[in-house]
């Protein structure tokens, strides 16, 4: 893997926690918009980044407050999200696994650790995570895709 690369990685996962841990009463809860998920769609472009969001996510949801089961599970939700957003076919699709992915598992972290209703969780955070991704992230991707870069 070549420097760049690795500083694209650091970048990301420094950007993603920073903003997350910033934004804390946004980023945390039922009711969530964590502004940082926008960069969740970056893998479609750049697949070194997933690493970079999966390290992010680890760190911000250390500051969480959820404990254990949220620093592994959403993490790995994130890895997961960043994965199927490299896979996908078109610009419109990349933001959909981050909203699909972290509307159910985090929905179920937020259910087994605070006893939150199950398909409501669902519902707020899948909205929140539509806003972050398509609100945000999607212009993020089509303002990175003109961009020349020099791989």
């Amino acid at each position: 893997m070549n420097t760049r690369k690795l500083v694209r990685i650091a970048v990301i996962a420094a950007l993603y926690a920073a903003i997350t841990i910033v934004l804390h009463p946004l980023s945390y809860g039922v009711v969530q918009v964590r502004v940082s998920e926008a960069l969740t769609v970056v893998p479609f472009i750049f697949p070194e980044s997933i690493v970079g969001l999966f390290l992010g996510c680890l760190i911000a949801n250390i500051y969480g407050g959820l404990g254990m089961i949220d620093i592994v599970f959403g993490s790995i939700a994130t890895l997961i999200a960043g994965y199927l957003t490299r896979k996908m076919p078109g610009v419109w699709l990349a933001p959909l696994p981050p909203v699909l992915v972290n509307a159910v598992v985090v929905a179920f972290i937020l259910k087994i650790v605070i006893g939150a209703p199950l398909v409501l969780s669902m519902v707020y955070v899948g909205v929140g995570q539509a806003l972050a991704c398509y609100g945000l992230g999607l212009p993020l991707l089509y303002l990175l895709k003109n961009y020349k870069w020099d791989e």
